[in-house]
């Protein structure tokens, strides 16, 4: 422990006595104790995931309070971060980029929509509040056959469920209206979420051994239940989707062949085609928001905000996720650089 250090902690960790784990742990901690999430090593703002909604720190009010401000002048904030960013490119034509990083579950993706929400209100696109939403989603998750979310495959491996302050209702409401602001269609919404319901859905199969040799079928009728579902939310034959996923077909010159796959195999395949979906699903809203939001031709610098994938370690890791992690690595290294140079 510091003992030079204030009782609740320092602001910027280069101004602790001794810039090591112990000492940058115990600072973290105490200023958590504290419900200050942020705090900053120089430049790098490093965030502690509070588990529970903070609307009074990203309000109007205290983007006002940052907008201008020097970096440090102020507490620490993400806010901050982007304002550095703007003033850059808009005082110095210089484009820069934002990246932020950690492992799963430290709050990425929650820190870039908040980086993104400050920088479209120094662009003067300010959102608005959203009003109070009634319980409109019932008929939908009847229209999707969903159900409890501790039912699906997918969504019960981190037994994570439910998060303070979170009304996942108005969340899903306010995802349909952001729709409708970048101008998806209707039709394109349903589209969406018939995708993702899908997925859920393919993600509840499971094979067990067919009467041929290495061969696989639905286990039981709640598998056929949701191989049927999957097929109809996706306009498909579910004989063809059960094809897919109990056969391999291979191309010859000379013939197509269909060899049957295991119960293990199929399971694979299965994982395969959710994760297959679920990606392309993503690249086309990306480029559905990229061309409805829009970029003037024009613009000679812009800042890249970089959400990157988090860090992991499984037992077994995929080359995918080795990528990651060597990714995250790199990025350590550089922090730890950083450090060392301040």
């Amino acid at each position: 422990m510091d003992m030079e250090a204030p009782d609740g902690g320092v602001d910027d960790m280069t101004k602790l006595s001794y810039l090591h784990e112990p000492g940058v742990l115990q600072n973290l901690a105490t200023r958590y104790s504290l419900n200050e999430i942020y705090t900053y090593t120089g430049n790098i703002l490093i965030a502690v995931n509070p588990f529970q909604r903070l609307p009074h720190i990203y309000d109007i009010q205290m983007m006002d309070h940052y907008k201008g401000a020097p970096l440090g002048e102020l507490s620490p904030h993400v806010f901050a971060i982007a304002d550095v960013a703007f003033r850059a490119m808009r005082n110095e034509g210089k484009s820069n980029a934002i990246l932020v990083s950690g492992e799963s579950g430290a709050g990425k993706t929650e820190t870039t929509k908040m980086l993104m929400r400050y920088l479209a209100y120094l662009g003067g696109r300010t959102g608005t509040e959203g009003r109070t939403v009634e319980q409109q989603v019932l008929e939908e998750v009847e229209k999707y056959k969903l159900g409890n979310p501790r039912t699906f495959h997918y969504l019960n491996q981190s037994n994570c469920y439910e998060l303070v302050g979170i009304n996942d209702a108005k969340e899903y409401l306010d995802t349909r209206r952001a729709m409708d602001i970048v101008g998806i269609s209707k039709q394109e919404q349903d589209a969406i979420f018939r995708v993702v319901a899908s997925v859920l859905h393919v993600g509840n199969i499971v094979f067990t051994k067919g009467q041929e040799v290495d061969s696989s079928v639905p286990k039981d009728d709640q598998s056929k239940f949701h191989l049927q579902t999957a097929a109809e939310l996706l306009m498909c034959d579910p004989v063809g989707l059960e094809d897919a996923l109990c056969k391999r077909v291979m191309v010859t010159p000379e013939e197509v062949i269909k060899r049957s796959l295991d119960p293990g195999a199929a399971t694979t395949s299965r994982d395969g085609l959710a994760k297959t979906l679920y990606s392309r699903l993503f690249d086309w809203l990306v480029d559905k928001i990229n061309n409805s939001i829009g970029q003037d031709p024009n613009s000679t610098c812009l800042i890249g905000v970089l959400d990157i994938y988090g860090f992991e370690s499984f037992k077994t890791n995929s080359f995918e996720q080795f990528c990651i992690n060597y990714t995250n690595e790199k990025l350590q290294q550089h922090f730890n650089q950083v450090n060392t140079l301040i």
